[in-house]
């Protein structure tokens, strides 16, 4: 439950410049949305794209953008780059059974409210509206950095997924009912914390069958 404070609602224009501010203070090493990326997210997919407000002093604490994909036009192993047309969405495919959760970012000073189990939530609200089939993205992995040393990257999944260590992103996501698919590396192109790595993540719809395609890929 989010604090009464807080609400979550679609991407106004309005939103852009404190959304390119978060995603400078969560992403220092990676170059922020330009307001035409934004407007570009806006444009294609309007319902994809939320906020989360501190109504108390009007200020954006969190977003997740999400755009519809058919997986099966990409690789597993493409990195956001591929997936996303660059950071713009303008890949996003109308008939696409999937929702990519493409990213989400919490201000700092609104961190650890439940902001982003919120903004997931909401993802999976209109994964359920629009009756696609799944939610995919892939996860950081900032706590394999100090431990690549010592492990392989499916070594430290593993652990990550059992419950045996902690990771201080993927370990969220699985709490918020996603499960792993696949480590991936490249995913991001200067996550030194991840050291290169992410983890494919998936949160599959109960109430939707996968599409024919699927079942014609099972067959062969």
């Amino acid at each position: 439950m989010l604090p009464a404070n807080y609400k979550i609602r679609l991407v106004a224009p309005s939103d852009y410049e404190a959304i390119i501010e978060i995603c400078k203070l969560v992403y220092p090493t990676e170059i922020p949305y330009t307001l035409e990326e934004l407007e570009d997210h806006r444009q294609v997919f309007p319902q994809g794209q939320f906020v989360a407000i501190d109504e108390t002093h009007d200020a954006v604490a969190g977003v997740h953008f999400t755009l519809r994909l058919r997986l099966m036009d990409f690789h597993i192993d493409d990195p956001w780059d591929i997936l996303t047309a660059g950071g713009s969405f303008l890949d996003h495919n109308p008939e696409g059974p999937t929702l990519y959760g493409a990213d989400i970012m919490v201000h700092p000073r609104h961190q650890h409210y439940g902001i982003a189990h919120a903004l997931t939530d909401q993802a999976r609200f209109l994964v359920q509206e629009e009756r696609l089939w799944r939610m995919v993205g892939a996860s950081r992995l900032p706590g394999y950095g100090k431990r690549c040393s010592t492990m392989t990257i499916k070594q430290y999944v593993d652990w990550v997924l059992s419950g045996e260590l902690f990771d201080p992103v993927l370990s969220i996501h699985i709490k918020d009912g996603w499960t792993g698919v696949k480590p991936i590396h490249g995913y991001l192109q200067h996550d030194e914390d991840s050291a290169g790595w992410a983890e494919v993540i998936q949160w599959v719809n109960p109430a939707c069958p996968p599409p024919p395609e699927f079942d014609l890929i099972l067959a062969t």
